[in-house]
């Protein structure tokens, strides 16, 4: 049985750290954890009460925020680069699900090559019908 009571441990994303746990954790102050919420860095869950729950995913980005700050990045220049690593990630994932996308594509159009091979008589004369299925002759004449 896990220690939580509810069958395992939490999940990176489970608002489970209070604010001064946050704090001690990121070695940051609360008030700067109030302030990177205030300026859209950070959204912590929130209780019923309206008390602040951190994650551990909030906890990774809070040490991300203040390695940043730390190496001379104000706070505007954090943002942008919080919003172009949410990009890519974003670019990433779509990237692979088009490279998923184009490999069963190639591999449904193998598939009925394969089966139009074995199912389709050999003939060398072009087979050409008229979408109309009128019964119009259509003469074909080999280039010269």
């Amino acid at each position: 049985m896990s220690g939580t009571g509810f069958g395992g441990p939490p999940g990176p994303d489970a608002p489970v750290y209070v604010i001064s746990v946050a704090a001690q954790l990121t070695g940051l102050h609360p008030q700067t954890l109030r302030t990177y919420e205030r300026l859209g860095l950070i959204t912590p869950g929130r209780t019923g009460g309206g008390g602040r729950r951190y994650s551990h995913r909030d906890l990774e980005l809070l040490r991300a925020i203040a390695d940043l700050t730390a190496s001379g990045i104000g706070i505007e220049g954090v943002r942008r680069i919080l919003e172009l690593e949410h990009q890519v990630a974003a670019l990433r994932a779509r990237n692979d699900e088009l490279h998923a996308e184009l490999a069963a594509t190639r591999e449904a159009l193998r598939l009925a090559a394969t089966a139009r091979v074995v199912d389709t008589p050999v003939s060398r004369l072009p087979v050409l019908r008229d979408p109309g299925g009128s019964q119009a002759v259509v003469v074909w004449r080999r280039g010269r």
